[in-house]
C-alpha cells in the first residue's frame, strides 16, 4: 500500500476530457434546458468555465427561447 506524501501532486491532478462537438453540444443543450449548471457543463466538454460561457452565449444567439410570454 501506497502513503500518500503530501507533496506527491500527481495524485492530484484531475485528467482532461477531450473537447469533442458532440461534448459541447450536449453541455448546451444541458445548460439551456437547466439539466446541468456551469461548471459540470464545462467539465462534461473538456473546457473552463470562461470557455464554456463564451459557448454557451454564442449557442443563445441562434436558439430562441421555448417559453412563451402572456
Amino acid at each position: 500500500m501506497k502513503v500518500l506524501n503530501k507533496f506527491d501532486t500527481d495524485q492530484l491532478k484531475i485528467s482532461r476530457v477531450k473537447t469533442t462537438p458532440q461534448n459541447v453540444q450536449e453541455s448546451n443543450e444541458g445548460l439551456f434546458s437547466a439539466k446541468l449548471n456551469l461548471p459540470k457543463a464545462a467539465d462534461h466538454c473538456g473546457m473552463t468555465h470562461k470557455e464554456m460561457k463564451m459557448i454557451f452565449w454564442e449557442y443563445l444567439k441562434y436558439h430562441p427561447p421555448t417559453y412563451e410570454n402572456k
